[in-house]
């Protein structure tokens, strides 16, 4: 009996020997292709800093292909065939993505989106920024980077970083959450979810003073973050009630999936770092996008060119 399955493959070089070159590798791993649809998108322009709309990076154009086929294989069979390697692209300038083909009596039933925010919704990680204001920055940087890749522990790293901002005023989170930039295609994503009535959620490790009004300018149905402790008009270098690990992240998938009444085989789920692991493995279909090497060997699907919208193919969007 063979498995029904449709695979996306994205890349930002829209040849035709390229996508010969696709096809010929997707059947070699056993597919038989039945549709083949090259689909390309235009590239982004950049919003500054100050302006009425939320800031965004620009990038360039990239063609999603669109392929209908079956195989012998299951979809995670077929994944391991296609991309033994998850640190490596196997065919390189593509990510292929299986996924399996949606059953008719599934098609009106609702989605829902949930996703990291630091270097994923957003281009910047929030508490580098606000050590930036305090001549910390490289030092932070350093402990997030390791954090990010699974070497630290997350609750104790955060600690230790929020511990260096004690003193800091508090107007210099406003000023962070407004020079913060969307990353290319977020802003597309979130509208094509939110077209078709499917609930938006984000969950954050960073901090929810400066991820609340980018949620609200979103239209965002679920945020959460931590809370900075304030005394005075100062960051008080210490995070009040609990920390958004990647335990209370995958919970709050739960929770809001329970809450949306969205089945978790329909929930998408996008991260970047070892912090979002249990999210992703919640989740129908967990998404590493431009992630960490620690995210990557266990998510489902990789999108590696730097286009948050590519994700809406997953959705069929």
């Amino acid at each position: 009996m063979s498995t029904q399955i449709s695979i996306v493959a994205l890349t930002e070089r829209p040849s035709a020997d390229e996508h010969a070159a696709l096809r010929a590798h997707l059947e070699a791993a056993g597919v038989v292709v039945e549709a083949f649809t090259p689909l390309t998108f235009p590239g982004i322009d950049a919003v500054a800093p100050g302006g009425q709309e939320v800031p965004v990076e620009a990038a360039g154009p990239y063609t999603a292909v669109l392929v209908e086929g079956s195989a012998k294989e299951s979809v995670r069979e077929l994944r391991s065939a296609l991309n033994p390697d998850p640190q490596v692209q196997a065919l390189p300038g593509y990510d292929v993505v299986v996924l399996e083909r949606p059953k008719e009596k599934d098609a009106g039933k609702k989605r829902m989106l949930i996703m990291d925010v630091d270097s994923t919704l957003i281009g910047q990680e929030a508490v580098d920024e606000l050590a930036a204001h305090a001549g910390l920055q490289e030092r932070v940087a350093a402990i997030t980077e390791r954090a990010m890749r699974g070497e630290l522990d997350f609750q104790e790293s955060l600690r230790e970083r929020v511990a260096l901002l004690e003193g800091l005023g508090e107007d210099v989170l406003e000023r962070v959450a407004a020079a913060l930039t969307l990353t290319p295609g977020a802003r597309e994503l979130i509208a094509a979810f939110k077209a078709q009535g499917h609930p938006v959620c984000v969950v954050s490790g960073g901090f929810i003073q400066i991820l609340e009004p980018l949620a609200r300018r979103l239209n965002l149905d679920h945020a959460r973050a931590n809370l900075l402790g304030v005394e005075d008009g100062r960051l008080t270098g210490e995070v009040s009630g609990q920390i958004i690990d990647a335990d209370v992240k995958a919970a709050s998938l739960r929770e809001w999936a329970k809450a949306e009444d969205v089945d978790l085989d329909r929930v998408i789920a996008v991260g970047d770092g070892a912090n979002d692991r249990f999210m992703l493995e919640r989740a129908g279909l967990g998404v590493a996008f431009q992630a960490k090497p620690a995210l990557r060997e266990t998510a489902d699907a990789q999108v590696t060119l730097r286009r948050l919208d590519a994700v809406r193919h997953f959705a069929g969007l």
